[in-house]
């Protein structure tokens, strides 16, 4: 094993003033509004396996849009947001969205690897699209990232109070009118795009370190919905600035990184918890 791997670069300063060092803790910031405000809802409609589930769905998406010679991320929005809307569709309760889950998961995956045997290029891009590359991040994406969060702040204030009530409590929520059906879809359709801008930072095997980590932890901090959103958006900043910066310092995938400090984050969350309750 090579000993230098996590050697302290001296020149780390310098690293962080390139363009490229800029784009991507620009893309955190974006990264981390949009996960941090959905992940508090994922949690409390109890969607985690639905979050998840959408980054692979992408997959296929973006191995197949490598085989056209388009954008990997418009084809992994594209597939995600079709996957988001077949789930809501079918999965009117968290019950019934577990199986429409993991049947759009399963056919997704195996179209995925079909499309990344049948192209040298689609193969070679796998491991970015499982894993993300933050440090590629181009002016282009950091632009579509802003355009998407301002639109994703617009959607949630007009939804907000709907959402939030049908997240907390289903029945009760449909009984009163909401359009739970309708608020489900939306919540999907958001996810998918939630997930197509956190892909190229952590990869569609890392998501859960953006969306659902920082969440969690911020339940157990917060007691309102508002204050969880902010905290968990405040951990997922943290931890994705934290990771730039520390894999700079010690030359290390950030990805690793990012995800590292997003578990411990969650790990001292529950171990205080833990010790109070004692």
């Amino acid at each position: 094993m090579d000993g230098t791997v996590f050697a302290f670069d001296p020149d780390w300063v310098s690293t962080l003033n390139a363009p490229f060092m800029t784009n991507a803790f620009l893309a955190g910031l974006c990264i981390a509004l949009a996960a941090g405000v959905m992940g508090y809802f994922t949690i409390a409609r109890h969607s985690t396996f639905a979050a998840h589930a959408l980054a692979h769905i992408g997959l296929p998406g973006a191995t197949g849009a490598v085989l056209l010679g388009l954008p990997v991320s418009a084809g992994l929005g594209v597939f995600a947001l079709g996957g988001a809307l077949v789930i809501g569709a079918l999965g009117k309760k968290a019950s019934q969205r577990e199986i429409a889950t993991g049947t759009v998961l399963a056919f997704a995956t195996g179209l995925g690897l079909f499309f990344a045997r049948m192209s040298s290029s689609a193969s070679q891009q796998m491991q970015s699209i499982l894993f993300g590359s933050i440090l590629t991040i181009t002016d282009s994406q950091i632009i579509g990232f802003a355009i998407f969060d301002v639109l994703l702040l617009a959607v949630l204030a007009v939804i907000y109070r709907p959402l939030l009530f049908s997240s907390l409590d289903e029945q009760v929520a449909q009984a009163k009118g909401v359009p739970v059906g309708f608020m489900n879809i939306c919540f999907m359709a958001i996810m998918a795009g939630v997930i197509t801008i956190a892909v190229p930072a952590v990869g569609t095997l890392l998501i859960f370190a953006l969306v659902i980590t920082p969440a969690a932890t911020a339940n157990i901090i917060a007691r309102s919905p508002f204050k969880a959103m902010v905290v968990a958006t405040a951990i997922c900043l943290i931890s994705i600035w934290g990771g730039l910066v520390l894999s700079t310092m010690f030359p290390a995938p950030p990805s690793f990184i990012i995800v590292t400090i997003s578990t411990l984050f969650w790990a001292i969350a529950k171990a205080v918890e833990s010790f109070k309750r004692k």
